[in-house]
């Protein structure tokens, strides 16, 4: 079985190689931004110790085994998804975002069980550990800048608390994102609003909302937290309120379910002179599954009223339309063209 490392055992590795805390620093960071071991004003001879020249092949060359990109999509629109295979043979999938942005996954699978998202479908197989996460922003670097990295790939970010804490300190400091810059996708898991205003990074907060409906929303996202839409938009509110930055509000836009005069209502209701920001993004149809994708004008026409009713809304088109943009298609097409289905390792179960 293939031992997956995070960054605490990196960590560890570097100092087993006689590496001190500004040298582990130094090899991470320049790792995290995709840069030679020889980059850097002061000469690599000058600066590590020997142990760990002569073992720093051998470390790079572990950590480029973490992932690989197996497969890369490029989109009309600029993005580019990536299919990422892990050291296991496990795959995530990665997007390349227009305007310097990457989306990156935290879970194989997901345990929320959204009805709109192929992600969960089979449940959760495994976790990605903090060094894979990293991992995925190490390989987009490779290919253009990235400056704003958001955990909205496969997987509810809130079953992987520590090791998205861990990656997201990593990616806040020597990665050199900015923390705002770095936003936390979560269905809303109360573990959310305690442990992200406690670490030396605090990241932007997005949250899930969907509808304005508890009930409708128990049936869209049947295994999230039996939060009300009233008591999410209370806590992103404090949220919001301690860390200086808005809340986004996520809302998957679906024809004839969540597009109606009495959501419209409610949202004005929800959020309304509140500090946050709606994205509203109409969905990405799937042949698998029932839902529709909305006209792009009906979509317009919505963040319009909104705006005039004075709920600031942003109409997304989400990246990789014309390359399986939905999160979870790519990495299913590719199970479904090499025959195999993957296994179930964790069964689903309300958090």
């Amino acid at each position: 079985m293939i031992s997956i490392p995070s960054l605490s055992d990196l960590r560890e590795q570097l100092r087993a190689l006689g590496a001190l805390p500004k040298h582990e620093q130094r090899v991470l960071r320049l790792w995290s931004q995709a840069l030679p071991q020889t980059s850097g004003k002061r000469l690599i001879e000058d600066f590590l110790p020997r142990s760990l020249r002569e073992g720093l092949p051998a470390f790079e060359a572990a950590l480029a085994q973490l992932a690989r990109v197996q497969s890369a999509h490029p989109g009309e629109d600029g993005s580019q998804r990536l299919l990422v295979a892990l050291a296991d043979g496990m795959t995530v999938e990665s997007v390349l975002l227009p305007r310097d942005g990457l989306c990156v996954s935290s879970q194989i699978g997901c345990a929320v069980g959204c009805q709109f998202c192929m992600t969960g479908r089979d449940g959760l197989l495994r976790q990605v550990s903090s060094a894979e996460i990293v991992a995925q922003l190490v390989l987009a670097r490779q290919r253009r800048p990235v400056k704003k990295v958001v955990f909205m790939g496969m997987g509810e970010p809130a079953h992987n608390l520590d090791a998205v804490m861990e990656a997201i300190e990593l990616m806040g400091t020597v990665g050199n994102i900015g923390h705002k810059n770095l936003v936390f996708s979560s269905v809303g898991d109360p573990r959310v609003f305690e442990r992200l205003p406690q670490g030396p990074v605090k990241p932007a907060l997005a949250l899930s909302l969907h509808t304005s409906k508890a009930a409708l929303r128990e049936q869209l996202l049947p295994r999230a937290p039996r939060l009300t839409p009233e008591e999410l938009v209370e806590a992103g509110e404090r949220y919001a309120r301690q860390v200086g930055y808005p809340i986004q509000y996520q809302w998957t836009l679906l024809d004839g379910v969540n597009d109606g005069e009495d959501e419209l209502d409610g949202i004005v209701r929800l959020l309304k002179g509140k500090y946050g920001v709606l994205n509203m993004i109409p969905y990405n149809s799937v042949p698998e599954l029932p839902f529709q994708r909305p006209s792009w004008e009906r979509a317009a026409e919505i963040a319009r009223q909104l705006h005039r009713r004075g709920v600031l809304t942003k109409l997304r088109n989400s990246a990789g339309q014309d390359v399986d943009g939905g999160c979870g298609q790519l990495r299913a097409r590719s199970l479904a063209d090499d025959g195999s289905r993957p296994v179930r390792l964790i069964r689903q179960r309300r958090p």
